[in-house]
């Protein structure tokens, strides 16, 4: 009896094809249910209370609670106190005025991922990024800019020190810029 290979590697050719469309299906749903639940299951581990969600209900329901009172003209003086006292202590001020910087910088009065540029490293070729100060002088570097460019897929990135003469400003919504070049330039938005 002569096996006809051909059609075997049809089917295993179609069986891939569907491994894969299932994949492209399942995993941006596992993976996120698996950051949510692990976000939640993290928060919720703060507060040690047997009923499962309990924690993370009290957790985020204090952190609002700080941030009413913190908008409040009583309270203000009182965490402006506290900022200080930890934007005095040696270690701790980087630490602490850093993460402060950073959350500041996404949520905050002040955000600093609101100018969206493309700088051009080589003929032709532009790396997106966000301007975090337009002027160095303070730190003897005149004529330059700093620039952030975030890395695609991560919350991390890095930030350069670049002429201003090879920054070409964006007109766009930063947020749409920001989430394109996360995903890598993969999501379709508006710009």
């Amino acid at each position: 009896m002569k096996i006809d290979t051909r059609n075997i590697k049809l089917v295993l050719k179609k069986l891939l094809n569907y491994f894969f469309k299932g994949l492209l299906v399942c995993l941006p749903i596992l993976l996120t249910f698996y950051v949510v639940s692990s976000v939640v299951i993290s928060v919720d581990k703060i507060i040690p209370i047997d009923i499962p969600g309990i924690g993370f209900l009290v957790v985020i329901v204090s952190v609002i609670l700080i941030g009413w009172v913190g908008s409040s003209i009583i309270s203000k003086p009182l965490f402006n106190i506290v900022d200080e006292f930890l934007s005095s202590l040696p270690f701790i001020k980087i630490i602490y005025t850093s993460v402060k910087d950073l959350m500041e910088a996404f949520v905050g009065e002040k955000k600093k991922f609101s100018k969206p540029v493309l700088v051009e490293l080589t003929q032709g070729v532009f790396k997106p990024g966000f301007i975090t100060q337009d002027d160095l002088n303070d730190i003897s570097l005149p004529g330059l800019v700093g620039v952030y460019f975030p890395h695609s897929y991560a919350f991390s990135g890095n930030l350069f020190f670049i002429e201003k003469s090879k920054i070409k400003n964006y007109d766009g919504n930063p947020t749409n810029f920001m989430k394109f070049i996360v995903s890598g330039g993969v999501t379709e938005i508006g710009f």
